[in-house]
């Protein structure tokens, strides 16, 4: 019993540094959860051809996983300008250097670990794209709390100013986040905002307003994490920012190269990277572990430079 104890509490004194982490430091997230849709584009863009591997099979996860690997286990990836990266859940099962991933991360980096819990999007309707169900999130939540992970991630999609639509879509992320809260782990909120959407503003306002109406009814202890588009006006999130229900309000790069998205990012106060593509898009399979983790390190330095 005192074993369990010590264990629940070590675990309990874990998140909170975590959560105060999350909450206070400077920094940002580096999204590496791509899911087995979205990976060959990335191990395309790594410099890796579809012949190395059988889509959708072991093979390609293997690849993909030796690719985090390598951004993870470079020096220039650290806890002094990475807060948390944001996993797949086969990356979370695998190992790195011979530690659970969110272990290793946590150990060895000080990096906090985000699962990815969601299962694609919907068709789109009323101009939004909800998520699919998710019939076995529980199982989920229960399995990656005792992996060590901090948070998920889960993402929708707008692309027009629909109010039905915006009022469907902001729902759904704050009903399944209270699950995940309720499981205790912090959720990251993610109504992706289409940057090529003609209404983009327009969306922004009537996204802004209904977020906020979820954020007031948040009851004790109910903390999210935000992940938005980079808005078209300058501080539009800033009341977001400030919520005291808001842990943090992090931005997605949804497309703009990174020299554009830190540029963008940099007028926002209170922002902070959560970049995906813009993290990896110099890095190249073929480099040498000199030149890979210099580019690394001036990709991540200048993404580190724009959340502050």
């Amino acid at each position: 019993q005192s074993k369990f104890y010590f264990r629940s509490t070590s675990y309990i004194m874990t998140f909170q540094e975590q959560l105060d982490r999350a909450r206070n430091e400077n920094g940002f997230l580096a999204a590496l959860d791509q899911s087995g849709g979205s990976t060959p584009k990335a191990l395309r863009l790594y410099g890796i051809s579809d012949c190395c591997y059988v889509e959708g099979e072991t093979s390609m996860y293997d690849t993909i996983h030796a690719m985090r690997s390598r951004i993870i286990t470079s020096p220039a990836f650290d806890g002094d300008r990475i807060l948390g990266a944001i996993l797949f859940e086969n990356t979370m099962n695998r190992e790195i250097e011979g530690l659970p991933t969110a272990q290793f991360l946590w150990d060895k980096k000080k990096v906090i670990s985000l699962l990815k819990v969601d299962k694609g999007l919907a068709a789109e309707e009323n101009g939004v794209q909800l998520m699919k169900p998710m019939p076995d999130l529980d199982i989920l939540l229960k399995h990656a709390k005792g992996k060590g992970v901090f948070g998920t991630k889960m993402r929708s999609v707008v692309k027009l100013a629909n109010k039905e639509g915006i009022d469907a879509i902001v729902a759904q992320q704050f009903e399944i986040g209270k699950r995940i809260i309720a499981a205790g782990l912090v959720p990251i909120l993610e109504p992706e905002v289409d940057i090529t959407s003609p209404d983009k503003a327009k969306i922004e306002a009537i996204l802004k307003t209904k977020i906020l109406e979820h954020l007031d009814q948040l009851g004790e202890k109910e903390d999210v994490i935000l992940k938005l588009s980079l808005p078209s006006v300058d501080n539009h999130y800033k009341e977001l920012v400030d919520h005291p229900k808001c842990v943090r309000v992090v931005a997605l790069s949804g497309g703009y190269p990174r020299k554009e998205a830190n540029a963008i990012l940099k007028k926002q106060d209170g922002m902070i990277a959560s970049f995906s593509r813009a993290l990896t898009e110099s890095l190249n399979h073929n480099m040498n572990d000199d030149d890979f983790n210099k580019v690394l390190g001036e990709c991540i330095a200048s993404i580190y430079d724009a959340s502050k």
